[in-house]
């Protein structure tokens, strides 16, 4: 039977192995909610550096989106698709 705290052949504490797994999930969330939310899996952008710049815009306004108050934030995509001038007041939040 194999140690459940050795992780590619290294060892962890407990601690460190639980802020491992948190922070694979936190990613693993963010890329799912980008893929629901945005189609991100179904894009059909990938040449270059066109995919990481698209990866970057969407989170750029998952994080504006946060800032803005919305806990939903795939409500809050399609309230910003329906009224793209309601978009224009999360300008202030970027800068």
């Amino acid at each position: 039977m194999t140690d459940p705290r050795r992780v590619r052949g290294r060892r962890y504490r407990p601690a460190r192995l639980a802020t491992l797994i948190r922070g694979h999930w936190s990613v693993e969330a963010l890329h799912h909610l980008r893929d629901v939310t945005f189609a991100e899996d179904s894009s059909r952008i990938r040449t270059g550096a066109a995919p990481r710049v698209m990866a970057t815009l969407r989170n750029l306004t998952i994080g504006l989106i946060r800032q803005a108050g919305w806990a939903n934030i795939a409500a809050a995509a399609d309230h910003y698709r329906s009224r793209p001038e309601h978009a224009l007041d999360l300008r202030h939040l970027a800068a």
